[in-house]
């Protein structure tokens, strides 16, 4: 389609800003991705006043309010939580409507504050570090930053293992899934979807308190999880190519087996690309779950936690460039006109045919 100017001088209909005043965010929103996500592999958490850890105690000061032995009370505490937290993002988007380097700098900021993929990689790679070193005591006590389930009596090789399937399972937690969201929604829908799986860590367990409680958080979880987890997934097998077809074998065999539909499918993912057996008997406080097995490859061992974490790496690489590309399409823009800016209709310069009847007869000059 040609893009010449219109000869009468008109200007092109195609090109008309959009009357409804949105700016165009598809080049800060990409740049803001971009740019948080190259902050958090540089620095990682901020080890003190992070936003996070301050939602999570605001959290738990509502728990303590609202709390009761049902789901309704849950529903409205996972409402108002996520709800403002999204109501957040907006006021911060209108703010730096029209400001592209504003824009771009909060979406930068807000991506940041919700992406873990490098403290993930360094709490996986400590954990690493005390296995080789020998000392399963304190390489037990340290995976308790990363996972929930009781490391008593784990030996290496079960340590080893609950570090790479949280590295996969975060992966699409504090990674990918944050990025989706981000593309499609901006600043709102990263805060949202950061809440939501902070308030799923904190009541979404089944247990006595929040069976029902934690109801809403966790099922608000799994639903915002699912497209994250899929391209999780996905960016494993770009990232690794040559372990792809492994890897999409796992992910279709075994990942429905697993209770969680979204933690399964890059679980898979991971143990067919490492060529390794995830899964297995895991104990929570008093509650014992036997997980199916992921993968058709040999146990874990402590070596293949690097493996994990640079495979997590190179899939973050691939998501955030996927990321930029979709909001690059997704984001409002300008150029596209909407419903109130198509080209008016001209008016009829030329009598229109008279159809049936009798024709008029023309005055007399």
């Amino acid at each position: 389609m040609s893009t010449r100017p219109d000869p009468s001088g008109r200007p092109d209909p195609r090109r008309r800003p959009d009357p409804r005043g949105r700016p165009d965010l598809r080049r800060s929103r990409a740049a803001g991705l971009l740019l948080g996500f190259a902050v958090d592999r540089v620095l990682g958490d901020p080890r003190r006043w992070h936003p996070v850890a301050g939602f999570g105690r605001l959290a738990s000061s509502s728990e303590r309010v609202l709390h009761a032995d049902a789901r309704a009370p849950g529903v409205v505490y996972t409402a108002l939580l996520v709800g403002g937290t999204a109501g957040l993002g907006v006021a911060v988007e209108r703010a730096t409507r029209g400001r592209p380097l504003l824009h771009a700098g909060a979406t930068a900021l807000a991506t940041w504050t919700v992406l873990g993929g490098r403290t993930l990689e360094r709490e996986a790679l400590a954990v690493h570090a005390l296995l080789d070193a020998g000392d399963l005591p304190a390489a037990r006590e340290r995976l308790t930053h990363l996972v929930g389930r009781d490391p008593t009596g784990l030996d290496a090789g079960e340590v080893a293992r609950a570090v790479v399937e949280s590295v996969a399972e975060n992966t699409s937690d504090a990674v990918t899934a944050p990025l989706v969201w981000g593309a499609v929604g901006g600043v709102p829908a990263l805060l949202a979807h950061r809440a939501a799986n902070t308030l799923d860590a904190m009541v979404g367990h089944r247990n006595e308190r929040y069976e029902r409680f934690g109801w809403a958080s966790a099922r608000l979880d799994d639903v915002l999880g699912l497209p994250g987890s899929r391209l999780g997934a996905l960016c494993v097998l770009v990232a690794a190519p040559a372990g792809a077809r492994d890897a999409w074998e796992a992910w279709r065999r075994d990942a429905r087996a697993h209770p969680s539909p979204n933690a399964g499918v890059v679980e898979a993912s991971f143990a067919g690309s490492l060529g390794v057996t995830l899964g297995g008997t895991n104990r929570y406080g008093d509650r014992v779950e036997a997980r199916p097995t992921m993968g058709e490859g040999r146990p874990v061992h402590s070596a293949d936690v690097p493996r994990a974490t640079a495979l997590a790496r190179r899939a973050g690489w691939v998501a955030v460039l996927a990321a930029a590309g979709l909001s690059r399409r997704w984001s409002s823009a300008p150029g596209r006109p909407g419903p109130s800016a198509r080209t008016p209709r001209r008016r009829r310069t030329t009598p229109r045919r008279h159809r049936g009847g009798p024709r008029p007869r023309r005055p007399r000059r």
